[in-house]
């Protein structure tokens, strides 16, 4: 799954490129930098990759969605339409331009329900944003049809997705902007970094000067920049660029690996009739970075994780449900309005009304949940193994569970 599985000579090279003039930073030093500019250079590898007509590096994925809402002028009071399941980044990054997230159900896509989003619609809402969870997205025709009947934005959180489409078109560059996190575990890792994806010229200005101060960056003396308005440091370093830009360039390569395992794996699960698979929304591809199955129960799921920790196959396999960073039930900090600054009231009675608010359909999707990250290293036998060991451990629980019924 993450890129850094694939660290090679190439990174070194990019680095090394950096670290030889000595200039860190993205911007200015022209003379010192010798031509030397390689998170310019990732940026336009990212419009060409994923074909979108602006890319706008940043310091991490959050970084990435906080300039995106504040780009799109998302901010005080504004609600903001995200899944129970998504990583804490994502309200994070609502809650730092003002904003309030109105968390909803799921469904069996592991993303956002579009009948759970009509319902949530009121007069404040703003946005929204799916978070393409795991590899693979939301139904983006449904909510695409949503925001233009209510007027409303679509931000696309695709920092799990890279790599994955709908209808053609890179997950990402749907909406009218789209983030991808390059943190250490995704699919193309900069270490940390992240980007603002459109093909607004106006959202992509705003958010190039809100990543760095609010400098305009039209002069050739940075020193002298104009300030249209106020921005704040979410600046990557050439340094995380460069191994970005080693990386992007060998995303084929992870995404026939991460198919190709995740196909020889789910041949195993396959097998068992009691297993279903994660819904892709017609037109969609799945970037293949995890296998997400269902088993009957809430029941049976927790006894099989059980007896995958006690044979030592659990590693790799992910219960969501009990997660403390992916799943509303375990976001006590969220649903206590737990900060350290003081959140407007607006903010603070929104997020204390969720300690009274149940999930019933996605608790009903999440409990029965596994998802199973696929390694790039895999070998034939390493699948062999893995498939074999899980499937034993689920039909053990499945026998058992038979016999108790």
């Amino acid at each position: 799954m993450p890129g850094f599985e694939l660290f090679g000579d190439e990174e070194r090279k990019e680095v090394n490129d950096v670290l030889e003039t000595g200039i860190l930073m993205r911007y200015g030093f022209d003379g010192p930098r010798k031509g030397v500019w390689k998170a310019k250079e990732l940026e336009k590898e990212i419009t060409e990759t994923f074909g979108c007509t602006y890319a706008q590096l940043t310091s991490s994925g959050t970084a990435a969605l906080t300039t995106a809402m504040a780009a799109l002028g998302i901010g005080a009071g504004d609600e903001v339409i995200m899944p129970s399941f998504t990583f804490v980044a994502s309200f994070e990054a609502v809650l730092s331009v003002g904003a309030i997230p109105v968390l909803v159900d799921i469904d069996e896509t592991l993303t956002l329900s579009p009948d759970a989003v009509r319902s949530a619609i009121t007069a404040k809402t703003k946005c929204i944003m799916p978070v393409h969870m795991c590899g693979s997205m939301a139904d983006l025709d449904a909510l695409k049809q949503i925001c233009a009947e209510h007027k409303l934005i679509l931000l696309e959180d695709a920092c799990q997705s890279i790599g994955g489409t709908y209808k053609g078109k890179s997950l990402g560059t749907i909406g009218d902007a789209g983030t991808f996190s390059f943190d250490f575990v995704k699919t193309i890792t900069c270490a940390e970094g992240g980007v603002v994806m459109t093909n607004s010229k106006e959202i992509y200005v705003k958010s190039d000067g809100y990543t760095d101060h609010g400098h305009d960056h039209l002069g050739v003396d940075r020193g002298a920049d104009l300030h249209p308005f106020i921005g704040y440091n979410y600046r990557i370093s050439e340094l995380h660029a460069a191994v970005g830009l080693a990386q992007i360039r060998k995303l084929g390569t992870f995404l026939s690996l991460q198919k190709k395992h995740n196909k020889a794996l789910r041949a195993y699960l396959e097998q068992i009739p009691e297993i279903s698979f994660r819904v892709v929304p017609e037109g969609g591809d799945d970037s293949c970075s995890f296998l997400s199955w269902f088993l009957p129960t809430e029941e049976i799921t927790k006894a099989v994780v059980a007896e995958m920790k006690a044979q030592g196959v659990l590693a790799g396999n992910f219960y969501w449900f009990v997660n403390n960073w992916h799943y509303i039930s375990k976001w006590d900090h969220l649903k206590h309005a737990t900060t350290l600054n003081a959140l407007s009231e607006t903010q603070k009675t929104a997020l204390l009304k969720l300690k009274e608010t149940s999930f019933p359909a996605s608790d009903a999707i999440m409990s029965r949940c596994i998802s199973t990250a696929i390694g790039l290293l895999w070998t034939d036998e390493q699948i062999k193994e893995k498939g074999e060991k899980m499937t034993a451990v689920i039909r053990k629980v499945l026998q058992e569970q038979a016999q108790h019924a």
